[in-house]
Formats: structure tokens, C-alpha cells, sequence
């Protein structure tokens, strides 16, 4: 599913008009990039959780040379699937 799709369903779920159900889904995102960004998780309950992973820095290698390079620490999104989404999809929660 596309996010104009997503768009389309809300849309539709909830009878709005295509434009309002567009503020609504991008709202929605940008409130989850902003907690995440201020370093809180997003707990959707029955969904799931979105967090932010800390990576500590670290020496790697260049697979073509194999000469030894250093990878900067970064911050990465994480989101874990909560007891309903996984017991809809067939896996044990």
C-alpha cells in the first residue's frame, strides 16, 4: 500500500474529502517523526512501538578493497509489532 492509497482508505472509511484525509495521514506522520525525533516512542497499542536505535560508531570494512573505513554513530527508526498485529499476520504474539 502507497501513502495515496492510505489516503484513499481514510478517505473513504471515514467519508471525507480526499484533501482533509491527506492532512490527517500526514499529521499523523508528523507527529510520530517528531517524538521520535525528541528521542520518545510511539506506542500504538495493539499495533506496535516506534523507537529510535542508537548505533555506536564503529570500524567497517570497503567490500571492494577490503581497506578498513570508520562508520560514523547514527541514530535509525525501529518499530516493533504488537500482540494483535502479529497474531493477525498468523504468528504467535
Amino acid at each position: 500500500m502507497t501513502k495515496a492509497e492510505l489516503i484513499d482508505s481514510v478517505a473513504n472509511k471515514a467519508e471525507l474529502p480526499k484533501q482533509k484525509a491527506e492532512e490527517i495521514v500526514n499529521g499523523l506522520f508528523d507527529d510520530i517523526v517528531g517524538a521520535l525525533k525528541n528521542g520518545d516512542k510511539v506506542n500504538i497499542s495493539g499495533f506496535g512501538t516506534f523507537s529510535v536505535s542508537e548505533r555506536k560508531a564503529r570500524t567497517g570494512r570497503n567490500p571492494k578493497t577490503g581497506e578498513a573505513i570508520q562508520i560514523a554513530a547514527s541514530r535509525a527508526p525501529k518499530f516493533k509489532a504488537g500482540k494483535i498485529l502479529k497474531e493477525s499476520l498468523g504468528q504467535p504474539g
